[in-house]
């Protein structure tokens, strides 16, 4: 492979926020081609490369619009991004941007169409389904790769080795919370985020489910999650308070809150963090915290920014991802969620680019610390049971071989 051409599918929030600029990044320096970015409607995809401060950062930059918004800006097209799939010349990569519930049907399109995959976290909602995108993967020697990029926040890295070395003891107990920002409600989530496609665990409490295997190896058993349902702005119904527990093979337990609901004018763009408690059970416990919504910066502007969420007095975050001027041409992009990118980006190539590509997909599931298919279902099956759980008033849900069961 030479530079892969890359396609993303889907132009919504994240995509303005983390992935276009990593990928125009990766473009500026040479490791990726071409950019075709696709979504079913025309409008969505022209404010995406109308973002001011993507423009400013990459002058030069540009991607291929699908719908074609110069032709129509009105244009809807369900099934756009399966005309540009079949366009695309074979083993290139796909990066998946949609929302929970259509993701099974995106990536498994990009596998059909002989394309590495790269998408948002979770991979999808049941194990069934990661078995089957696995299982294709497999069979066509392609890579796919679950972006969760707290997995290369330095600070998460640091702990995964830490623990491994024995210095904090066993895992016992934790808590995590990650709550956005109310004006979510009044983005195109009020359009998905349903009561039956998804929940504010699923969609944004596993970050913390996936980091806490990451740093202990440590396998979920249970999950009991409550929610509370709360209405949109359109009218639609959707699991915007919730509340989970999980507990682990070792008989840890991590309890994780989640909210779309988290003021628009306190500081920061969300508030999130975890908290784990250990034990040798002989010289005593060991205690790690991580905030992560701020890294002890605060400012406050002479006026309110204009981007959604922001605030006059804020607590910026260096870490996830920031734009700096290190003498042009326009600006860099930084944090762990370019590194993330990156890493996926590298895994794809690398994979096209071996001469034995199993046993590369093998050495990188066996490493660990790129989420897979194969090496990170277990935050599949916590979606499961969680998914059961909260439609039974958060009764606890056993993971088992054979999928979800109430107890």
């Amino acid at each position: 492979m030479t530079k892969p051409l890359v396609t993303m599918i889907g132009a919504g929030m994240i995509a303005h926020d983390q992935l276009l600029p990593s990928l125009f990044q990766l473009q500026r320096i040479g490791k990726i081609g071409e950019l075709t970015v696709c979504d079913m409607r025309a409008a969505t995809v022209q404010k995406l490369a109308d973002n001011e401060m993507i423009r400013r950062a990459f002058p030069d930059s540009k991607f291929r619009p699908v719908p074609d918004p110069a032709v129509d800006i009105n244009a809807v097209d369900p099934e756009a991004f399966k005309k540009v799939l079949a366009a695309m010349p074979p083993r290139q990569i796909v990066v998946t941007a949609v929302p929970d519930n259509v993701h099974f049907r995106a990536i498994m399109s990009a596998l059909e169409a002989n394309q590495h995959v790269i998408t948002v976290k979770p991979l999808v909602l049941t194990v069934a389904e990661a078995h089957k995108i696995e299982a294709e993967a497999r069979r066509r020697e392609l890579f796919v790769g679950v972006e969760y990029h707290k997995r290369f926040d330095d600070r998460s890295l640091l702990a995964r080795r830490r623990y491994r070395e024995g210095m904090f003891g066993e895992f016992k107990l934790g808590t995590a919370r990650l709550m956005e920002k109310w004006y979510y409600r009044y983005s195109n989530f009020q359009n998905w985020f349903t009561c039956d496609s998804t929940d504010a665990f699923t969609y944004i409490g596993c970050h913390y489910v996936d980091l806490v295997h990451f740093i202990t190896g440590l396998q979920p058993k249970s999950v009991s999650l409550y929610g509370i349902k709360d209405k949109f702005p359109n009218g639609n119904t959707g699991w915007l308070w919730t509340d989970a527990r999980v507990i682990w093979e070792n008989g840890a337990a991590l309890n994780v809150q989640n909210t779309l609901s988290f003021p628009d004018e306190a500081p920061g763009s969300n508030t999130q963090g975890i908290t784990m408690y250990f034990s040798d059970g002989e010289r005593g416990g060991a205690w790690l915290e991580h905030s992560d919504q701020y890294r002890g910066i605060k400012y406050c502007y002479t006026s309110k920014p204009d981007s959604p969420g922001a605030t006059q007095f804020t607590e910026p975050s260096t870490e996830y991802f920031q734009y700096v001027d290190v003498g042009g041409p326009g600006l860099q992009a930084i944090g762990y969620g370019y590194r993330s990118v990156d890493a996926l980006v590298s895994a794809a190539i690398r994979v096209e680019n071996s001469s034995d590509r199993l046993a590369t997909l093998d050495e990188i599931d066996h490493a660990g610390v790129l989420a897979t298919p194969r090496n990170s279902a277990f935050n599949e099956a916590v979606i499961e049971a969680a998914r059961l759980s909260i439609a039974n008033e958060g009764r606890e849900a056993t993971i088992t071989p054979e999928g979800a069961e109430l107890r």
